[in-house]
Formats: C-alpha cells, sequence, structure tokens
C-alpha cells in the first residue's frame, strides 16, 4: 500500500471517533472506554500521546501480592479463600494507589496484572468470587477503581500470560484459554478496561491453518471477550503482514508492537504498518514500543532495555492520537522520563565556521547553544574553528525526530546543507 500523509489519516481517525459520541462499550450504563474529547474539567495534555505503564512498579512502594498452588493446597478450603479473599483486597488497594499515581504523573494508561485476583482459573485452587469472605467488597472496590480511571481519563487493560493460546490444536489448552479470556474480560468489565490482548499464538508448521484455528474458537467467546479483544505481532512467529487478514476478516483490532516487527519483519515498512493497524481500530488504537537491552547490532534485540531510546520511537506516532504502551524494565521511571522527553521540543541547527566547514547539531535554546560554542564548551570539532555562526535552523520538533533529522542533514552533500539555507 501507498504511504499514508500522517495529517489526513489524524484527521480521518478524529472525524471517525467523532460520530462515537457515547462510547462503544457499556458496563453498568456507562461508557467503559470514552474519548480525551468527552471529560470533563481536564486541561489539554500537551502531546496527543497516551503512555501506558505495565502491571509493576520499580521505585515506588507499590506492590500487587501473589499466592502459589502449593501454598493454597496444603490450606483446608476455608482458610484458602480467607487468604485469596485478602490478597484480592489488597491487590484492589494496590490497583487504587497505582491509579492514583498515573493520575498524578501524567501516565494515560495502566496495564493490569494478569493475576489480580490470584488463581482465580486455576484448574484446582480456582474460586468464583461470591464465594470468598469479602466477595462483594472486592467487586466494590475494583468497581471504585473503574470508576477512578474513567474520571482521570486512565485507559485500562489486560495482556494474559503466554499460557493464552487460541489456535492450539489441543482442545484442552483451547479450553482453558477461552476460560482465562472469560476471566479477565469479567474483571475488564467491573474497571472498565476496553482491551484483553492476546498474541497471535503459535504457528505450528503452517501459519494459515494456525490463523484459521483462531477465528474458528473466535465463535466460542462471549460477547464481553469479543469487544474487547485485541491481537498483537510477536517477535517470532506472526508479523503485522500475517495478522492484518484476519484483524480485517474478524474485527479484531492490532496492537501493533514496533519493536517485535523490528525483530520479526515483512513487507511493511513502520509508517505504513502503523497505517494498516490504526485502520483496524474503532476506538483509539493501541500500541508497544520498547528497545533492545544491547543495541539493533548486539547480542539477544528481543529483550528489552531499561528505557526507551527515542530514536527508536517512530516519527508517525508524534502526529497521532494514539496509546502506546512502554515496555522497559525500568517500567514507571522509564514512563515517566519518556514523558518529559516527548514533551522537550527541539531544534536542528547548522553552524558555518570560521574555516568555512559547517557543523549540525540540535539543541532545545539554539541561541544559548551557539554561546555555549563560541566559548568553546559545545563540541570538539568547533573549538578549534571558532567563531561560529548560525546560518541554519528548524523546529520545534520532539527529541527522537530532531535525532533523525540531525542524521539525515550530516548526510546531505555540502551544496544540499547550503541550499536549506537559501
Amino acid at each position: 500500500m501507498a504511504t499514508l500523509c500522517w495529517s489526513q489519516l489524524a484527521g480521518w481517525l478524529q472525524q471517525r471517533r467523532a460520530t462515537d459520541n457515547n462510547g462503544r462499550w457499556e458496563a453498568d450504563g456507562e461508557p467503559v472506554f470514552k474519548r480525551r474529547s468527552q471529560l470533563k474539567n481536564k486541561t489539554k495534555p500537551e502531546s496527543s500521546i497516551r503512555l501506558g505503564l505495565c502491571c509493576i512498579f520499580l521505585e515506588q512502594p507499590i506492590r500487587f501480592r501473589n499466592t502459589t498452588v502449593k501454598a493454597i493446597r496444603r490450606m483446608d478450603r476455608d482458610a484458602a479463600l480467607d487468604k485469596l479473599s485478602g490478597l484480592c483486597m489488597t491487590n484492589a488497594e494496590a490497583l487504587q494507589a497505582s491509579l492514583q499515581f498515573c493520575a498524578d504523573n501524567g501516565i494515560g494508561c495502566f496495564r493490569v496484572n494478569s493475576q489480580v485476583l490470584p488463581l482465580k482459573t486455576h484448574a484446582v485452587c480456582g474460586y468464583d468470587v461470591s464465594v470468598l469472605p469479602d466477595g462483594d467488597e472486592v467487586v466494590r472496590r475494583f468497581k471504585a477503581c473503574g470508576e477512578f480511571a474513567r474520571t482521570h481519563d486512565i485507559r485500562l487493560c489486560f495482556h494474559p500470560d503466554q499460557f493464552v493460546v487460541l489456535n492450539s490444536p489441543r482442545p484442552y489448552v483451547v479450553e482453558r484459554s477461552i476460560e482465562e479470556l472469560e476471566h479477565q474480560a469479567h474483571v475488564a468489565e467491573w474497571i472498565g478496561a476496553d482491551i484483553v490482548n492476546i498474541h497471535g499464538g503459535g504457528a505450528y508448521g503452517d501459519k494459515r491453518d494456525a490463523l484459521a484455528r483462531f477465528a474458528r474458537n473466535l465463535n466460542r467467546l462471549s460477547d464481553r471477550v469479543r469487544r474487547r479483544l485485541t491481537v498483537e505481532n510477536d517477535d517470532t512467529s506472526y508479523t503485522p503482514s500475517d495478522l492484518l487478514p484476519l484483524c480485517r476478516a474478524e474485527n479484531i483490532p492490532l496492537v501493533y508492537d514496533v519493536h517485535h516487527h523490528r525483530c520479526n519483519q515483512d513487507d511493511l515498512l513502520v509508517a505504513d504498518a502503523t497505517a494498516e493497524a490504526i485502520v483496524t481500530w474503532n476506538r483509539e488504537p493501541m500500541f508497544h514500543i520498547s528497545s533492545p537491552i544491547k543495541g539493533w547490532t548486539g547480542p539477544h534485540p528481543r529483550r528489552h532495555h531499561d528505557f526507551i531510546n527515542l530514536r527508536d520511537f517512530p516519527q508517525c506516532w508524534n502526529e497521532l492520537t494514539v496509546t502506546v504502551e512502554v515496555e522497559a524494565k525500568a517500567k514507571e521511571v522509564a514512563v515517566l522520563k519518556l514523558i518529559r522527553q516527548l514533551s522537550e521540543r527541539w531544534f536542528v541547527y547548522i553552524l558555518r565556521c570560521a574555516d568555512g566547514s559547517l557543523y549540525t547539531g540540535i539543541a532545545k535554546d539554539v541561541n544559548q547553544r551557539l554561546e555555549q560554542h563560541n566559548a568553546g564548551m559545545a563540541s570538539r570539532y568547533t573549538r578549534s574553528r571558532l567563531p561560529v555562526t548560525v546560518i541554519y535552523r528548524e523546529g520545534s520538533m520532539p527529541k527522537g525526530t530532531a535525532l533523525r533529522r540531525e542524521l539525515a542533514i550530516k548526510a546531505l552533500s555540502r551544496k544540499s546543507k547550503e541550499a536549506l539555507t537559501d
């Protein structure tokens, strides 16, 4: 497909959302996920990108508790239910604290841990919330979390564990996967989460057959699951090109993971995969971003870094209204750093040095940077070629965009650089 014009695509998406004034999914009579423009008493964010935090914290004293099958099986049933009830209550409190942190720090999305109700669907230790000693209070607290999220425009989502495989050739695995999806969609309904995101599953030697099995098993899901189900490209089996036909045929949004796409490539460019993914959505799209732990030329590029390298953040995303979940090991520290970086505005500039050579750089304040250059404090190259003068500048833009533009200008011939100043 031809690369779409991002300003036109953003306008088309805005127009499309404008026709959906009431939201699509309802829980207890309220829209599960409202558009940002619907929320009252909210200041307009500096960026249209909603960044998401995944499940847990690195530095904040917010902890979700779990238990083991071994520990629960050692107890009699009443004691086990009492312990599980306490864990569920604690996790509801942790979710509330997580959402408060997100609201206080401008984080627009939170991924809820799949084990927020510990062992809920375990074959032996599983339980119905109604039999817990505090079952009604557990539900009430989770619904309160959902109301808080709606009030503060925080999107909530789930990403079931890797054992949820909807296209497995083993009936038992599919049955257990469906049970888990139904459970997570139920909790999603309590808290107003509009996404339960899974991977395509295994290829099993025949992708086409495996995806056909995936499609058939969709018919076994409740409407509650289907309204929230999304599928994500992975880093080994399914590329965006593999999943897009399924998404179009079955009306399943594609959660586009750009890191996975760079690891497991197809014929689509990042910009084109982004555009194709957006068209599968009937609400605000969700993407995933990560950076490789040792860089793209280092070993094990599939492994995630603590932080996001701005060069990995697709430039075409900057103009879109999207949710981007940050999959980085530094968790909230990484998200907050990326928020700061994306909100900063940078400029690209070209200097003419005393010897006539040209130097290209980036800065938040070009005039201040010029003073640093002429004081011999900015660059080894310009230090021996003073004084320098600014002959060209452009901006403002996010730092990642500025870095890419700097590299592009540096690759130009001198004649082309001079032409920019005309």
